[in-house]
């Protein structure tokens, strides 16, 4: 089983960037851990992160048929890329949103996501261990619909 991770815009800064929100972890380390958990759960994974929606859209459809699921984490792009939705929208590969903070306990602006609309779940505030729920929720749903 194949799993697409895709990180949205200023995740490459993780462990720099409000580490009160988001922790000390750095994305190096979030990348490793994603292999790790991959591994344990016997997933092939390829982990993607740009600060581009267009180079994010493109991954999306390269996905296309290679890919059973997608685990997104879209960051600024939450709340504003109908594009984004499109795209998941078009390719139809089953997804589950993330974040490593709570948005629901953030700014007004932030409580609202277009992702939400193509994703069969939403994983919030768990931190860098929600990656890991994620890949397992992916793992599941797709095993149900074999």
């Amino acid at each position: 089983m194949k799993i697409l991770v895709l990180n949205g815009p200023n995740l490459n800064l993780l462990g720099i960037r409000e580490p009160e929100i988001y922790g000390h972890t750095t994305y190096a380390d979030l990348e490793r851990d994603i292999q790790t958990w991959a591994a344990e759960l016997a997933l092939e994974v390829e982990v993607f992160q740009s600060n581009h929606e267009g180079i994010l859209i493109d991954k999306i459809q390269a996905a296309y048929q290679k890919t059973d699921g997608i685990l997104f984490n879209p960051a600024g792009y939450t709340m504003t890329s109908v594009a984004l939705l499109d795209a998941l929208k078009a390719v139809g590969i089953p997804a589950v949103e993330i974040h490593i903070s709570d948005l629901s306990q953030r700014e007004k602006f932030r409580q609202f996501s277009y992702i939400q609309m193509a994703s069969f779940a939403t994983i919030m505030g768990e931190g860098i261990q929600g990656y890991r729920h994620g890949l397992q929720l992916l793992k599941d749903h797709i095993n149900s619909k074999a």
